[in-house]
């Protein structure tokens, strides 16, 4: 008896079909994973924001450490906090909303040192309690450095200048050269330097390394990466953006008129 013949497309639908099968499989693992990938970024933001703040231990839950620290709203045009119940705090997408029309704006070029194209309306910012004393501000900040936009959190003294630490936790910068801003030697460089000047002037800045410089102007100055010129000029342009007129400025002007309570 002769041999059926085999169909020509029959190896093409078996492809097909063993394609199909692992497309599922893959989105049926993402879609079940996703839970655990959020509880985890959400981890990993709040392990950063307690690094900044000089305040994580290693052997100690990360939300337990957290437990001194309220996450509030600000809008950033007039440094109030926001009151908004339909917003949810611990699922805010800051990024989203700068991006979506009603809850973000274009940055004017001339504006955007940071080089991030669009600013949210309403940021997230952290304040640290010492009991009932407020003890110090944990901001997030982010900016374009060679390769990549860069992320980190900045913690600032109860004196609203004084920065208290930092932590850089995302960017793709060059391993080695710009990606040492996630060096906690390099951040340890940005503790006790001052953002105002007495005149309440931004004087903050990250220099090239090896930069001489007066005492009078050490207090503002942050050692740059040695061959790391962009990056170091991308994140000196992120702080120059962050704690100037259009970032926290404005927040700390009501902080100081007392609007903590707010």
């Amino acid at each position: 008896m002769a041999k059926a013949k085999e169909h020509p497309l029959k190896p093409f639908y078996s492809v097909l079909v063993l394609a199909f099968a692992c497309s599922a499989l893959v989105a049926a693992a993402a879609v079940g994973l996703k839970p655990y990938q959020d509880e985890n970024k959400s981890l990993d933001q709040k392990k950063n924001i307690l690094t900044a703040a000089g305040l994580f231990q290693q052997d100690v839950s990360v939300d337990e450490q957290f437990g001194t620290i309220e996450a509030r709203l600000v809008d950033l045009s007039s440094g109030n906090f926001v009151e908004d119940a339909s917003i949810d705090l611990t699922t805010y997408d800051q990024l989203g909303a700068a991006k979506d029309q009603d809850n973000g704006r274009e940055i004017d070029p001339a504006t955007d040192i940071a080089g991030i194209k669009r600013q949210e309306k309403y940021s997230l910012v952290y304040l640290v309690r010492d009991g009932d004393r407020f003890d110090q501000v944990v901001l997030p900040i982010r900016g374009k450095g060679l390769w990549s936009t860069m992320y980190g959190y900045v913690a600032i003294d109860a004196n609203l200048n004084t920065i208290r630490g930092v932590s850089f936790y995302e960017h793709g910068e060059t391993p080695g050269l710009g990606g040492e801003i996630a060096n906690p030697r390099w951040q340890k460089g940005w503790q006790d330097k001052d953002l105002y000047d007495q005149n309440n002037e931004l004087a903050v800045s990250v220099v090239k390394s090896g930069t001489q410089s007066s005492p009078e102007e050490q207090v503002y100055q942050i050692d740059g990466l040695s061959g790391a010129t962009i990056t170091t000029q991308g994140v000196d342009s992120m702080m120059q953006f962050w704690f100037g007129d259009h970032g926290f400025k404005p927040f700390f002007e009501q902080l100081k008129n007392g609007g903590l309570n707010g």
